[in-house]
């Protein structure tokens, strides 16, 4: 396996894959969904999935590329796909699909296990008790945490604390409709 990957290619990935099935995702969901994504593969290879980083935000996980990516969207389904953008001549161009059997395959499982889910639900998994998100929020509210970044190798040690079960309806009801960094 090559990698770590645009972040953003996985999430066209991801959006691909939700497509076939006939699922509509936005920008929320597909930040849980990309960081599940990662946490199994880096859990599973210790190797990242994805380039850059996940941070903690109000309702969760969120890697800050693929956010800015689909933030037109706002909180309605996403239906573009990412592009790369040439820095100096502003021209756009589309970015490579990963080719990689094992990560097609990493995408097509987290999707089916969590990509029906409704955006509160997957906030809430997220949200586990002792996991990387928790972790890092507690850790801010004590001690200074960088950009509230989640640092892969809490990742690899926290993440079997997100819950196994999987059912549909969200503990604390619906979140708001887009992500917010905190204050």
């Amino acid at each position: 396996m090559s990698g770590p990957y645009d972040p953003r290619a996985i999430a066209n990935l991801m959006l691909d894959e939700a497509d076939r099935r006939g699922w509509t995702i936005t920008n929320l969901a597909l930040q849980k969904l990309l960081y599940f994504a990662h946490g199994i593969h880096l859990t599973k290879t210790k190797r990242p999935l994805v380039s850059g980083y996940f941070e903690a935000w109000q309702y969760g996980p969120v890697h800050p590329a693929v956010y800015r990516a689909f933030k037109p969207s706002g909180s309605a389904p996403i239906i573009n796909r990412a592009v790369a953008k040439d820095p100096l001549t502003g021209k756009t161009r589309d970015l490579p699909k990963p080719t990689d059997l094992e990560v097609i395959d990493l995408v097509s499982d987290v999707m089916r296990s969590y990509g029906h889910l409704p955006p509160g639900r997957l906030v809430d998994l997220s949200h586990a008790k002792d996991s990387p998100w928790s972790v890092v929020v507690d850790k801010a509210r004590t001690d200074v945490a960088f950009g509230m970044r989640i640092p892969d190798d809490v990742i690899i040690g926290r993440f079997r604390h997100h819950k196994v079960s999987v059912g549909t309806n969200p503990r604390a009801g619906e979140p708001p409709s887009d992500d917010t960094p905190f204050a």
